[in-house]
């Protein structure tokens, strides 16, 4: 048996709340599929946060969790078990190291029987541009991210590739707020 399956790499896996193209149905899920077919991962259930954040889409439609809390709604998604080599692959993913994402601490609920409350970690837009992100979306945000908020996303190899990430949502912050009508509909 591999290390990510004994006793000594179940304990130490973590609890990931995803919200956006991680999920189920979603662009980026493949990684998690692939992730659980290593045996690196494992689906826990859906869960919502115990707490209101925000949750907005940004550029390319690409979903952000701001670190804001007691704005925005109680966002809705799903808990993972990972374990640290899929922790690593979901960072980089994420770019973490990049200054994108950084994975924080996070309260939520996992639905079901007695509605627990578990802390796990989840990815939220960097905390140098999140503030500046939830004024540019109108201090609006969604529950869920759905196919309806999906609609028009942008594959980051369907991107430019002459400009960087944090470029574009510098971009995207910075222009009217029509830019956010792209790809809504």
């Amino acid at each position: 048996m591999g290390a990510n399956g004994s006793k000594e790499g179940r304990r130490r896996r973590r609890l990931v709340f995803t919200y956006g193209t991680l999920k189920r149905g979603f662009a980026n899920h493949g990684l998690m599929q692939d992730l659980i077919r290593t045996g690196d991962a494992a689906f826990v259930g859906t869960a919502h946060t115990a707490g209101r954040l925000p949750l907005v889409c940004g550029p390319y439609r690409v979903p952000f969790l701001l670190d804001l809390p007691g704005a925005g709604e109680h966002v809705f998604g799903e808990l993972y078990a990972v374990s640290p080599r899929a922790l690593a692959r979901m960072d980089d993913l994420e770019g973490t190291r990049k200054g994108h994402y950084e994975r924080l601490p996070i309260s939520v609920v996992v639905d079901g029987e007695g509605q627990k409350e578990a802390e796990a970690e989840a990815y939220y837009a960097h905390r140098s541009y999140a503030g500046v992100m939830w004024r540019r979306c109108g201090e609006m945000g969604y529950k869920v991210y759905s196919e309806k908020e999906a609609k028009g996303y942008v594959r980051r190899t369907d991107r430019p590739h002459d400009i960087t990430f944090l470029d574009q949502i510098r971009i995207f912050i910075a222009s009217p707020q029509t830019y956010l009508l792209i790809g809504a509909d």
